[in-house]
């Protein structure tokens, strides 16, 4: 891959122009939705005799990534799947062999992908013009349904053969401060979790077997964290129960924070951290592209265990690692790997390699599974959650609203799936903050409501 290369240095490099040419001569393979490309290559008639196009411009961007004649393959599925796009993989040698006897000119094979056009569509729909990402999983094979990272951009721009008019888009984008290049959903700086990692925190008191949904926890209007004077409101005020306390079951639906810190407190950071494990976190993860690992802080005093509790401190996540908490959750417990390939084409579009559903773990037994889907169920019937209820439609969740930085900002998160008795979807949405002092809207405001069109687009609403 080339890159960072300015284009007066490139026209005055004979030895890359000539291998970038040759490049440009094959036929690259196409990247498939549903059958329909979304990247595929055209004749020209100038000296570079092919253009790569990019049919839904932005809206796939971070799925497909760009093919310029500048700066190479970049991003999403033409930089991970370089080699098999451009049919040069070691994979597809008996394919060039056969091209070679026939005198075929070389060609890629082409990449259908597990992505639901209508999710995807509802997924960048429901995300605006607002900064964030979506991801949304088959829970039972960890196909991934949609991904979408804001801001975007359109790969078109980056694969003209104006080569000055590339140069100047490619330094806009590199020097925006919404970093339209990264793609959110799967790398970048990552996010505070805020409440959605309850999720993880109550799957390890049930797996403890010392808790069950039913256990009383405290749950009073504020909490101290140990060792410190300060205290640790729940989020809108008052207290999670009547006399001060609540069940897990209802510290999950009314997403108590006092409870849950205190929770956390008691099973310690090494029982998190496991748990944490054990749904993804801290693992290399590729989807084909590269996945930042989520992770759970190390060398934790007892006040900051407490704050990972509410998924603060150092917790940090991407929104995949918090759609497969969810997905796992559905799936019985199992985390399924993720993966946006569903198969690998020839160029007559015959089936040359499929992926096959593989399971990653066991993150918690179908029984603790069960019993967090039913707190799920009660944030979306009558928590905090009730955005993302669907009509006739039983749908699991958990909102959350991660602060970050020292002015009270907050990203708005939620994450879910349904149905919730016969689970097709999990979903993770996450709604940045505007500025960094900006509080904005809640998960339950901003998120529930997005999710809600996603899931409905999964279920066939």
């Amino acid at each position: 891959m080339i890159q960072f290369i300015q284009v007066d240095d490139l026209r005055n490099q004979p030895g890359n122009r000539r291998t970038l040419l040759d490049s440009y001569s094959r036929d690259r393979g196409a990247i498939l939705v549903d059958g329909t490309a979304i990247a595929d290559s055209s004749e020209t008639d100038d000296e570079l005799r092919r253009i790569r196009n990019y049919p839904s411009g932005a809206q796939y961007s971070h799925i497909t990534g760009y093919y310029s004649f500048i700066y190479g393959a970049g991003g999403g599925l033409e930089s991970s799947r370089d080699s098999v796009l451009a049919g040069t993989d070691d994979s597809l040698f008996y394919s060039r062999i056969a091209d070679m006897v026939t005198g075929t000119p070389p060609t890629g094979a082409a990449l259908e992908l597990t992505i639901d056009p209508d999710v995807q569509a509802a997924a960048e729909s429901a995300l605006g013009d607002r900064r964030g990402a979506v991801v949304a999983l088959d829970p039972s094979t960890g196909a991934i349904l949609a991904m979408v990272s804001h801001p975007t951009y359109d790969p078109n721009a980056l694969s003209s053969h104006n080569l000055t008019s590339v140069e100047e888009s490619y330094n806009a984008l590199a020097d925006d401060e919404g970093q339209p290049l990264t793609n959110r959903a799967i790398a970048g700086d990552l996010y505070p979790p805020g409440s959605v990692f309850k999720l993880v925190v109550a799957a390890a008191a049930l797996e403890s077997e010392e808790y069950t949904p039913d256990s009383i926890l405290d749950g009073p209007q504020t909490y101290t964290l140990p060792g410190t004077t300060t205290e640790l409101p729940n989020f809108e005020g008052g207290t999670c129960g009547p006399t001060d306390q609540v069940s897990l079951a209802d510290s999950i639906r009314v997403s108590c924070n006092t409870s849950m810190a205190a929770l956390a407190n008691d099973l310690g950071p090494t029982a998190i951290d496991e748990q944490a494990q054990k749904f993804g976190f801290e693992q290399d993860l590729s989807i084909p592209m590269a996945v930042t690992p989520s992770v759970y802080p190390n060398e934790l005093n007892d006040a900051q265990v407490a704050l990972t509790g509410i998924g603060q401190y150092d917790v940090r996540v991407t929104p995949l690692q918090v759609a497969m908490t969810s997905a796992a959750i559905a799936n019985d417990g199992k985390v399924m790997q993720p993966y946006l390939v569903e198969s690998v084409r020839g160029s007559d579009l015959d089936v040359m390699s499929e992926t096959r559903p593989n399971q990653l773990s066991s993150a918690v037994s179908d029984t603790t599974a069960q019993e967090l889907t039913d707190m799920m169920v009660s944030v979306v019937d009558e928590g905090s959650g009730t955005a993302a209820a669907l009509p006739g439609v039983s749908v699991a969740g958990k909102t959350g609203t991660a602060e970050f930085g020292s002015n009270g900002a907050a990203h708005a998160w939620f994450t879910g799936f349904a149905p919730a008795d016969d689970p097709q979807i999990a979903v993770a949405v996450i709604i940045e903050s505007a500025t960094d002092s900006w509080a904005g809207g809640s998960g339950g405001t901003l998120a529930a409501p997005a999710a809600q069109a996603v899931l409905q687009a999964g279920v066939g609403q």
